[in-house]
């Protein structure tokens, strides 16, 4: 069953200090709810993901969404989580409720408070997402392990850091057009491909600009029975949804190649009787510029060890022959774990219906989205379609 996406809301990203948890909650669902077009009394249920481990004291989120309208008192509300998928896992959670007929309309709330945490407490909250008895430990960091596995990319494929630099410089040009993007600012080929003190290496051949940034943020959609889609004012199809989970050690996997990605693109164009070919633009998962390249080649865009030639020749780019991160991405769009998933839902449903921010895709139909929870743990695919 397609269950439908019939209204959205989503804050800036950024550092938010006027912001709370609380308020980035409240506010997007009241807006979602009303840009839904539904009565609040009307949603079934709520999901809320939220990752948090210890970023902010309120470990207990799921009732703030009730802030938003006293109709929502006594409605089932849930939190969701699964490291940086934990977004998508919270839509998944609702389209699942709604197929199997405990709900006809769910609330789906996507939210971050990170930077008011210090440096080290964000670190080692992100480090928890990771197999923390091979790979956690003193200075250990989601950056030194994206790092290590682009040192063993590049050991396999050739140095590719210019491809990691052309992918930063795209996705910087596409959020620079993005009004609610961490970082609107076209940077430039030059300057990603440049250590200097104003872009140092991070972690084996990443530099900073092949990072993505520590970020606060909200996002929410109302996801609804078929049924309820057909007197909405705008409708995008959850036309198809993947999960795929793989070991967590990376000791037990082939780092640069994604399977659990590869898998999930896999059976999600399966479902929905697509080829990739057939999407007019993918958001993809680009918490590290090698990530996004390693993605090319999981979702078939290119042959493994040959993603270079996606950004080299253009196919990535508006007008080319699979536009990703017209959004800007995690790298300039910014990456709240919990709201990280629903956010590029959000992204991708605003440009299918005529309102995108970021880039414009000319006439989109259809889209594809690409989460990952930790280094290719967590994977989960969607397919989106506009229906009206």
């Amino acid at each position: 069953m397609q269950s439908h996406i019939i209204g959205w809301a989503h804050t800036r990203f950024g550092k938010l200090e006027d912001e709370t948890l609380e308020s980035l909650v409240t506010r997007v669902a009241a807006d979602a709810i009303a840009d839904s077009g539904l009565d609040p009394a009307a949603i079934d249920e709520i999901v809320i993901g939220h990752f948090n481990q210890g970023m902010d004291p309120q470990g207990f989120p799921a009732s703030l969404v009730l802030q938003a309208d006293d109709a929502l008192r006594f409605k089932p509300a849930t939190r969701v989580e699964n490291a940086c998928a934990t977004g998508s896992a919270a839509i998944r959670h609702a389209a699942t409720a709604i197929a199997a007929g405990r709900a006809r309309a769910v609330l789906v709330v996507g939210v971050e408070k990170m930077t008011a945490a210090p440096a080290a407490e964000v670190q080692r909250a992100l480090v928890s997402a990771s197999h923390v008895r091979e790979e956690g430990g003193a200075g250990a960091s989601f950056a030194g392990i994206f790092g290590r596995i682009a040192d063993l990319y590049f050991q396999r494929h050739g140095d590719r850091s210019d491809a990691l630099a052309a992918i930063a410089a795209k996705n910087h040009r596409n959020g620079s057009l993005n009004p609610l993007a961490h970082m609107r600012k076209d940077v430039g080929f030059a300057f990603c491909n440049t250590v200097s003190d104003r872009n140092p290496l991070v972690a084996g051949p990443l530099r900073r600009t092949d990072c993505s940034m520590v970020s606060d943020g909200a996002a929410a959609l109302v996801l609804v029975h078929p049924d309820r889609a057909a007197g909405a004012t705008k409708a995008v199809a959850l036309r198809a949804q993947s999960q795929v989970n793989d070991f967590l050690p990376l000791s037990r996997r082939d780092i640069v190649r994604l399977e659990g990605c590869a898998l999930a693109w896999a059976q999600a164009l399966a479902a929905g009787g697509l080829g990739l070919a057939d999407l007019d633009f993918v958001e993809t998962h680009d918490c590290f510029t090698i990530a996004e390249l390693i993605e090319y080649e999981a979702m078939g865009l290119t042959p493994p060890g040959q993603g270079h030639r996606a950004v080299a020749e253009g196919w990535t780019e508006i007008g080319g022959r699979l536009p990703v991160n017209p959004s800007g991405g995690l790298k300039a769009k910014g990456h709240p774990i919990g709201a990280t998933g629903v956010s590029m839902h959000v992204m991708a449903a605003m440009q299918l219906a005529g309102t995108p921010v970021g880039a414009v895709v000319p006439d989109a139909a259809t889209a594809g989205i690409f989460n990952m929870g930790g280094a290719g743990v967590a994977n989960y695919v969607s397919i989106l379609e506009r229906t009206r």
